[in-house]
């Protein structure tokens, strides 16, 4: 009708720009540190201790991807990394391919464990998660008391650039072909934006998100993996806010907090990679723990209100 009022899209809400916000982001923070450490962080020395920290992230920021997609949350990722890791460490002086195995074996019953509870006792994923980061947190805790877990004594050779590297490209790659060229990311996208359409849309969705959680324990089990050869043991402090990076990364990276169809899977690579930086930034600037963590909480309230729904205040999928 003529009177009808045209309605305007807010400029922040518009979608190019939501798209945007989180490319300008890093480059803001790639050149603002690249000027406060006079180029320093980006040294070849620099670069390579920064990818080698960044790799147990974007693996585990992949199963969290998943959850998040559909709306769901999984703060269980830091302790199932300890637990996994034990596996892995313990089972390496054995044979190391039967170590990758039950580390994956592991994280995948504990994620199917999350999945269990969260469909078929209709318990919010942020409870069930919460209680299993308590929960095997001390089971990590009680099998590193007396002293660490060592892995075998060969097992930091595998800690290469080459290894790392192509470790990780590999399950990025076959997890972006899976979300993007199969059912499987629809489906998830479905779910995140309403499980009642979804399942009007022919979505099996309560088989879907307990597959999807015990998928994101067993890239965790893998990501237990690059762990494991870093370090060659494991303490009770292993994945220790892990969880909180993860969820940091995704939301930098312009990752809607409740999922939905606006998910996009560079929101992995971009957020992890923005995390890494703002951390190694402010280390080299000799930031104190305590002022880093002010910083990381501030950068993380103002993301998730610039994706946020000013009309309801929900995050907007």
């Amino acid at each position: 009708m003529e009177n009808e009022k045209k309605i305007k899209t807010p400029f922040m809400e518009r979608p190019i720009i939501r798209n945007i916000m989180p490319f300008a982001g890093f480059i803001f923070i790639v050149l603002l540190f690249a000027v406060l450490t006079k180029g320093q962080l980006y040294s070849m020395g620099s670069l390579k201790l920064l990818l080698s920290q960044s790799y147990v992230l974007l693996i585990s920021c992949v199963g969290v991807f998943m959850v998040m997609t559909m709306g769901g949350l999984d703060f269980s990722q830091g302790s199932m990394l300890g637990i996994c890791s034990v596996v892995v460490c313990y089972l390496s002086n054995y044979n190391i391919v039967l170590a990758i195995l039950c580390g994956v074996l592991t994280g995948g019953i504990i994620g199917f464990i999350n999945g269990f509870f969260n469909v078929k006792r209709k318990i919010t994923s942020f409870i069930v998660t919460i209680c299993n980061m308590y929960l095997i947190r001390g089971i990590v805790a009680y099998a590193t008391t007396k002293t660490p877990v060592y892995g075998a004594s060969n097992i930091t050779s595998y800690n290469t650039l080459a290894v790392n590297l192509t470790f990780t490209i590999a399950i990025l790659l076959i997890a972006f072909a899976i979300f993007q060229y199969t059912g499987l990311g629809n489906r998830l996208k479905a779910i995140g934006a309403g499980e009642t359409a979804a399942r009007f849309a022919g979505v099996r969705v309560e088989k879907t998100k307990m597959l999807v959680y015990a998928a994101a324990g067993m890239i965790t089990g893998l990501a237990a993996f690059i762990n494991s050869i870093k370090v060659g043991s494991v303490t009770s402090t292993a994945g220790n806010q892990l969880e909180t990076q993860i969820m940091i990364a995704l939301v930098l990276g312009g990752m809607p907090v409740n999922g939905g169809a606006k998910v996009k899977f560079y929101n992995i690579i971009l957020g992890a990679m923005t995390y890494k930086i703002l951390i190694a930034g402010l280390v080299m600037l000799g930031i104190e723990p305590k002022t880093q963590q002010l910083i990381m909480g501030i950068v993380f309230l103002v993301m998730v209100a610039v994706f946020a729904d000013r009309e309801t205040g929900m995050i907007v999928k």
